[in-house]
């Protein structure tokens, strides 16, 4: 697909990888209106000539209130990039189910949410698509975050069904699986991070070259190695 001239909904794009994301797809042509909670952080998004909108996705009233301010626009392309990660590990502390909650909505209900609320809008443009961010953790949990990976792994099949639905339209269905990125999110890991600009690079490569996934950076050899042994990748990845 070529963006330019695209009008683009961009969940979570005032930080981390949706703002390295809306960056990139302004510079190649494409009208971006990007949401965000943080007003600080939308105004200096507004400073650099995108529309924004501030929306908390953690739950149903926040992705409606979204919907409507977007008024009749029409959209060519939709990224469900915002997302939400909580610590839920049994075995320090009980974790907070509320915190639970609203991760599992925002990564999870609200994408789908969204998806459905704007698909008659997708479906009248000459060509769509639909980008959905998921993780690398979506192929194989880790153990600290296990809401966190399960909401991922939710997208992920929510997203894999989806494309099957959409099979015969001019909707192209993409998902987007980030390895670690040094986000806001990642600040407490001592990992390798991979730049959010080059994570933004290979999800807009994806949606040029027409793939049906963006498997970034490590998640390819991730995806490799679950290919042979999906056993051996989980308990790999059950040690972070």
């Amino acid at each position: 697909m070529d963006v330019n001239g695209k009008t683009v909904l961009l969940t979570g794009g005032s930080a981390g990888i949706g703002r390295e994301i809306a960056r990139q797809l302004q510079a190649k042509g494409a009208i971006v209106i990007l949401t965000g909670r943080d007003p600080a952080r939308l105004a200096a998004m507004r400073g650099e000539g995108f529309e924004v909108i501030e929306a908390d996705l953690s739950n149903a009233a926040g992705v409606d209130a979204l919907v409507a301010a977007l008024g009749d626009r029409s959209i060519d392309i939709l990224i469900n990039n915002a997302g939400l990660g909580v610590p839920h590990d049994v075995r320090n502390a009980m974790p907070d189910p509320d915190a639970a909650d609203g991760c599992l909505y925002a990564n999870l209900s609200a994408p789908v949410r969204l998806i459905t609320a704007l698909l008659p809008r997708l479906r009248a443009r000459p060509e769509a698509a639909i980008i959905n961010v998921t993780s690398g953790l979506a192929i194989a949990p880790n153990t600290a975050s296990s809401v966190y990976c399960a909401s991922k792994a939710g997208l992920r099949s929510f997203t894999l069904a989806l494309r099957a639905q959409l099979a015969g339209e001019p909707i192209h269905v993409i998902e987007a699986l980030p390895p670690v990125v040094d986000t806001q999110m990642t600040a407490d890991r001592k990992t390798k991070k991979l730049p959010p600009q080059e994570c933004a690079r290979q999800i807009i490569a994806a949606l040029e070259k027409g793939h049906d996934e963006a498997n970034v950076g490590m998640v390819k050899v991730l995806r490799a190695v679950y290919s042979i042994s999906p056993a051996f990748a989980r308990s790999v990845m059950r040690r972070f």
